[in-house]
């Protein structure tokens, strides 16, 4: 199985006036496509500024990410729009739908906004919110929705642009016990039938017991746990 994820050397430090602060230190990482890769962490330790370069959102201070064909330190900004488009899905913490959308249109507006047709960006859509229970909320607006509903949204939207990774932040962050167990295991469902290689962070262990292989984070520096 060939790797996804290639870091070395990783480093990611925050200046402030005179202050330096390490969040990320010499941390090395393969991920082999296909797998499901839990990190766990508390907060502060890294896990979604480690997230947040490979999904370029953030930039490394040194080091080398390589993510599929792509090598995040080096890509404009052009690019990494093109990257987080087209071979990435990301779910947050907070599911970020657009409030006057439906949950439809918040899961085909990505893929129809790249060039997809809309009749086929529809079709897509609706398959994607029955593959995650919500076919019969579909017209609803987020505020119509509960917080459990709202994420099972943002997973459909994740994958309308038929990604090859998905990185999620703490997704069942903001939900209650029950909730983030139907949650958790939905994702992982979702990854499994459309072939995804999934990167998850997260403080809850019990979420982290779905992944094929799991790390903790601690001080900006990768443990990987035996399962």
């Amino acid at each position: 199985m060939s790797d996804i994820i290639t870091i070395s050397n990783l480093e990611k430090t925050y200046i402030t006036g005179t202050e330096h602060l390490t969040i990320i230190k010499s941390l090395d990482m393969v991920v082999e496509a296909g797998t499901k890769v839990v990190i766990v962490g508390e907060s502060g330790s890294g896990k979604s500024t480690l997230l947040n370069i490979i999904g370029g959102l953030d930039s490394p201070t040194q080091g080398h990410v390589g993510v599929g064909p792509y090598n995040i330190e080096s890509l404009s900004e052009e690019s990494l729009a093109q990257y987080r488009s087209k071979y990435i899905g990301l779910i947050f913490q907070f599911h970020y739908l657009l409030k006057d959308f439906t949950a439809l249109e918040n899961v085909f507006l990505p893929a129809y906004m790249s060039g997809v047709s809309k009749k086929r960006a529809i079709s897509e859509a609706e398959q994607l919110l029955h593959d995650v229970g919500m076919e019969h909320r579909m017209n609803h607006l987020p505020n119509q929705l509960s917080g459990g509903e709202r994420q099972r949204v943002a997973v459909a939207r994740s994958l309308i642009q038929h990604p090859e990774l998905i990185l999620a932040d703490e997704p069942t962050g903001n939900l209650d016990p029950a909730n983030a167990t139907l949650i958790g295991d939905l994702l992982f469902s979702m990854v499994d039938k459309y072939k995804k290689t999934l990167l998850l962070v997260t403080h809850d262990r019990d979420l982290a017991s779905g992944g094929d292989k799991i790390y903790t984070i601690t001080a900006g520096q990768l443990t990987s746990v035996e399962m």
